[in-house]
């Protein structure tokens, strides 16, 4: 799954994929994969931008699934811990996974237009980081790389929504 939120794809089996790769890694490795906790990744997967815990929680509440910021906010945080979804700092939000079935360092490309998120693999990035802050007696643990800017559908006037 290398796919861009930008490209334009097959946006059902981009769900199917991300969902399929979740379920089999959960069963690979003993996880609860929740009626919850998959239909909140299969909404950030739906949606290909940036949402908040609230976001998410209108769609859960609206589906009879939680009403309270804690059922949001648990399913999230086993999202992102297992590497199924990653919090986008900048905007405090969420965002699916594109490569949730490899081991990588991402970094998103943020469209501050229609909050599209595209995430890129940041290894060049992340080693050069690692190599300047290592040169400076720091040990980088952690590191999110962001980008804002204009996704090419806005840039040439044709925004494109993701299908529900």
């Amino acid at each position: 799954m290398s796919r861009l939120a930008f490209d334009a794809h097959d946006h059902h089996s981009c769900i199917a994929d991300t969902l399929d790769a979740a379920e089999a890694r959960c069963a690979k490795s003993g996880l609860q994969f929740t009626p919850v906790r998959r239909r909140a990744l299969e909404i950030l997967a739906t949606e290909h931008r940036a949402m908040g815990a609230y976001d998410l929680l209108d769609h859960l509440r609206a589906e009879g699934l939680g009403s309270q910021p804690p059922v949001a906010y648990r399913a999230l945080d086993f999202l992102v811990k297992h590497g199924f979804a990653h919090k986008i700092e900048r905007l405090n939000a969420f965002v699916a996974c594109s490569h949730p079935d490899t081991d990588h360092s991402p970094a998103f490309l943020i469209c501050r237009h229609c909050d599209a998120v595209a995430e890129i693999r940041a290894r060049d990035a992340r080693g050069l980081l690692t190599d300047s802050a290592s040169k400076a007696g720091f040990t980088v643990d952690r590191a999110v790389i962001e980008a804002e800017g204009t996704c090419p559908n806005c840039q040439d006037g044709t925004e494109v929504q993701a299908p529900a």
